[in-house]
């Protein structure tokens, strides 16, 4: 993606679709903020293995994804596998989101891996991060999401940023 549209352009489209997604499949609302989330964290990543060669991050404090899951069910409480499957369905969903965005705004088109779910913070080897966006709800719980790009790509891309 990072070869195709400007970080900023990416960013947006990004950003959009997490707010949006975030707020009618969970019924929160994300502003972007500058603080991380904490220490209790969950990862759930995503790579481009067609139209690009990056991958997606969400990085959440387990609080909010928990909150979020139990809006999206309507329940007072969910279990560590009902959490790991709203996580992984909601990010599936917010990908697809931004497949759809990113395709109307290039034309190329995309294919991402499955959600894999991970307690803790997740780094995917031989990438790195290329930006983040961060986000807190009005509970002060945050998440993150970013964007990795393959290490060999990073300074080729450099150029086409602006």
């Amino acid at each position: 993606m990072n070869t195709v549209m400007t970080k900023e352009a990416l960013a947006q489209i990004l950003d959009q679709a997490l707010q949006d997604v975030t707020e009618r499949t969970a019924g929160v609302c994300l502003h972007q903020g500058e603080q991380p989330p904490g220490e209790d964290l969950c990862t759930v990543h995503i790579t481009f293995d067609k139209g690009f060669g990056t991958s997606l991050t969400l990085c959440a404090d387990t609080g909010l994804l928990a909150r979020m899951a139990c809006n999206s069910f309507h329940e007072d409480t969910v279990t560590q596998e009902d959490l790991e499957e709203f996580s992984k369905e909601y990010f599936n969903v917010l990908c697809g989101k931004i497949v759809r965005a990113m395709f109307d705004a290039t034309q190329v088109s995309a294919h991402f891996s499955p959600p894999v779910f991970y307690h803790g913070r997740y780094e995917p080897e031989g990438q790195e991060v290329q930006f983040i966006l961060t986000y807190a709800d009005e509970h002060r719980e945050g998440a993150q999401l970013i964007h990795h790009v393959p290490c060999a790509q990073e300074d080729r891309a450099l150029p086409n940023e602006n």
